[in-house]
């Protein structure tokens, strides 16, 4: 049993939040901080990612046993849950594995049944050494991938005081495990799984991003999930933090 890292963001209602591949909890700060007021957002690293543990196994069932443990760690018998991207597919599984532990869930821009032929170049691509001479290369290749926004550069500039190490051969990196990532994107390949019946459920997706199929959404939409498009890429948090934090929030508020 696995414990992980938690940031935990305000206070209230519980709320465990789960990132994608690369990233780390500190992602939802902002989200949590500007939308979420009267939520206690725990913020976690999954594992392979920021402060968690780095060891294998890193398959979606171990993943999604961390989280659960997590919560009985931390007291959370019922929570809230948003996953995105990666963390999506997580929160996805998790809460058709323990649907009595999710109040209402978040699918934002989910990595579920992606094309399989993808997620071989997703994972070829992770197995590529990402690093930099120092810091400012790396602030700079992060703000290059994503969104020209106040919210993109911020994060960027975030992401090398929380996310960046400096490695034993003086060369910098993002504090992640290249091989959790590589395992991640064949898990993302699974066949797509929808949320639980009778459990009140969000989907995002960001209809730029070319993640979120539209059989995907069609199913989700069949089976009773509110479906909310957003005209962004797969960033919807940095992209369009006002469209997606104004969604989380008034979807939330209905569960009250």
């Amino acid at each position: 049993m696995t414990t992980l890292h938690a940031q935990i963001f305000g206070s209230g209602r519980p709320l465990v939040a789960l990132h994608g591949i690369y990233a780390h909890g500190g992602r939802f700060r902002a989200l949590a901080e500007e939308y979420l007021p009267g939520f206690a957002v725990h913020a976690l690293d999954l594992r392979g990612h920021g402060h968690s543990p780095h060891l294998p196994p890193w398959s979606l069932a171990q993943q999604v046993q961390d989280v659960l443990t997590t919560m009985d760690e931390l007291d959370l018998g019922r929570a809230d849950v948003l996953g995105f991207s990666y963390g999506g597919l997580v929160a996805a599984h998790l809460a058709n594995q323990a649907p009595q532990r999710v109040r209402g869930l978040i699918l934002m821009d989910p990595a579920i049944g992606l094309d399989p032929a993808a997620s071989e170049r997703g994972a070829t691509n992770a197995m590529v050494d990402k690093s930099f001479a120092d810091a400012d290369e790396a602030r700079q290749w992060r703000e290059q991938g994503w969104p020209s926004t106040a919210a993109a550069v911020a994060q960027a500039r975030a992401e090398v005081d929380e996310h960046l190490v400096h490695s034993h051969d003086g060369r910098f990196r993002w504090r992640c495990q290249q091989a959790a990532v590589v395992v991640a994107y064949s898990e993302m390949a699974r066949p797509a799984v929808l949320p639980p019946p009778g459990l009140p459920s969000l989907l995002l997706f960001g209809t730029n991003a070319g993640v979120v199929s539209g059989d995907y959404t069609q199913a989700c939409r069949k089976a009773g999930v509110r479906v909310v498009a957003v005209e962004s890429g797969h960033q919807l948090m940095l992209e369009r933090p006002v469209e997606t934090g104004t969604a989380i929030k008034d979807f939330l508020a209905e569960l009250e």
